[in-house]
């Protein structure tokens, strides 16, 4: 058999895998967005075993065959389809000492474990939830453990799987650095400030009009309203199943207006990922294969470098007014800017400010890197947490809910919330060398934003799965990462917004 005829007929199998793959994604979509409580368990089971079907077809000896044929002699293959090949033959190998009924009970544990976390946080017990995580974090070391080629820890080896190339010793450096110069300008301005006005922000704004303005914004960023699709659930996410079909999802506080906001652009942030992929990488399966810190990078670019940049703010302002009526006649846009800005220490990550962020991230860091390796066990983690929020951010947690229960990451995923810092720090080094091509606020003051998405689309969207987070990064930008473009921008931008000396 040529390479020719390999690659053909590998393609052919995955064109089956990969429609499966997306019924999949869409039944998690469903039980994240509108099953019924009581249907969680069931819609959990039964993407259990559509799952364990994908696993059988991914390690049916023809298609491994093909796959490590093509992985060991890729001679005649095109770029895409070597790249394509590379991905496949690295997801195997991380998964082919598994048995079917080990990835099965994997699934079923990880579905089951959604649905607990939602009835803990609803209870503001951690108990609820103390059972399923700690067989999620069994399950991940046995899972490790299988593998022929792991790094010094098992969250050194998650590290490099979200993030090619991370390790414990790059992140402890890394979050060094932003500790550093974060945590005493955070003491600055508390301690030396000025006052921000900020008495509108929790004025009530019906969820219809915040759905309304929420599609403006998409529609601003530069989203294809005809292949987007926009919900709500308990936490945020965006997921596709090809670039036709993208979900958004949301949610919606009427005294909160701002957390719907920004949640949106940025979930429009990785929508637009997803959208503008070349459709070439589709068509070869090698789209999707960006990390998780690249996808962080756009949706926190938006989020915030644009989305909270004064510019940005008086480019929707009109907007807003026109659709919440006479709800903030009375705030200016310099005033709306100033508070969506505002820095003060907080419980809740998705809702921190662009300054205390990172923070939030370093205490999950911390945790996962001591429960994943086993250094501390599930029933030390609450206590834990609420420490690291004392010691850090000065804050009492005064329940599960708004403590160790926040985020959904747990029920399945260790070692992606770095990925989120890392995006930050991209972003920022990614925007010095955009402006050198055009001017880019005067581009969102002029109502062309999408000016940003079309030269992301030409020198990040095209390559990101193609290459490592290294490659990619100097690829972009002509340097390395350098954590100081994004201390050098918070610096610059709150030193300026609170007066410091």
């Amino acid at each position: 058999m040529t390479n020719e005829e390999r690659i053909k007929a590998l393609f052919g199998r995955l064109d089956e895998i990969e429609a499966y793959y997306r019924c999949l994604g869409k039944m998690q979509f469903d039980m994240e967005c509108c099953a019924p409580e009581e249907g969680i368990e069931q819609a959990g089971a039964d993407m259990a075993l559509i799952g364990k079907r994908v696993f059988s077809m991914t390690h049916d000896p023809e298609y491994v065959a093909l796959l490590t044929a093509l992985h060991e002699n890729s001679e005649g293959l095109t770029a895409l389809q070597r790249s394509a090949v590379e991905h496949l033959y690295e997801h195997y190998e991380k998964e082919k000492n598994f048995t079917p009924d080990f990835a099965y009970e994997m699934d079923l544990a990880a579905n089951k474990a959604y649905g607990d976390w939602l009835q803990a946080k609803k209870a503001q017990d951690f108990s609820l939830f103390r059972d399923s995580f700690a067989t999620l974090i069994e399950n991940t070391r046995k899972a490790v453990g299988l593998r022929d080629r792991k790094k010094a820890t098992v969250y050194d080896t998650l590290l490099d799987d979200y993030e090619k190339g991370g390790s414990i010793d790059q992140l402890d450096g890394f979050f060094a650095a932003l500790k550093a110069r974060i945590l005493p300008l955070v003491q600055r301005i508390t301690a030396e400030g000025k006052p921000i006005r900020e008495d509108f922000m929790r004025r009530k704004v019906p969820i219809p009009q915040q759905e309304k303005f929420s599609r403006y914004l998409m529609r601003v960023e530069g989203l294809r309203d005809t292949a987007t699709v926009l919900m709500t659930t308990e936490h945020p996410f965006t997921d596709h199943y090809g670039p036709t079909d993208v979900r958004i999802t949301t949610h919606f506080y009427e005294d909160n207006f701002i957390s719907n906001i920004f949640s949106t652009l940025h979930e429009g942030g990785h929508a637009l990922f997803m959208q503008n992929e070349p459709i070439a990488h589709y068509e070869n399966h090698a789209a999707d294969n960006m990390t998780s810190a690249m996808h962080e990078c756009i949706s926190r670019f938006y989020e915030n470098i644009i989305g909270r940049s004064e510019d940005f703010i008086a480019l929707i302002m009109p907007e807003l007014k026109a659709v919440t009526g006479d709800t903030f006649a009375d705030v200016t846009k310099r005033e709306l800017y100033e508070a969506v800005n505002l820095s003060r220490p907080g419980l809740i990550r998705m809702e921190a400010d662009e300054l205390t962020y990172c923070i939030h991230i370093m205490i999950r860091y911390e945790l996962e890197k001591a429960f994943v390796n086993g250094d501390i066990t599930v029933d030390e983690i609450p206590a834990l947490w609420n420490a690291k929020y004392k010691e850090y951010l000065g804050l009492d947690v005064p329940n599960d809910e708004m403590g160790c229960l926040q985020d959904v990451h747990w029920t399945g995923s260790y070692g992606y919330f770095p990925s989120y810092a890392l995006g930050n720090t991209y972003g920022a080094q990614i925007l010095g060398t955009m402006q050198k091509d055009f001017d880019v606020f005067a581009a969102v003051r002029a109502g062309e934003v999408t000016k940003i998405r079309d030269w992301l689309t030409e020198h990040v969207f095209n390559i990101a799965s193609l290459k490592t987070p290294d490659e990619w990064i100097r690829a972009v930008t002509g340097e390395p990462l350098n954590v100081n473009y994004y201390l050098d921008y918070l610096e610059d931008k709150f030193t300026k917004l609170y007066a410091l000396q």
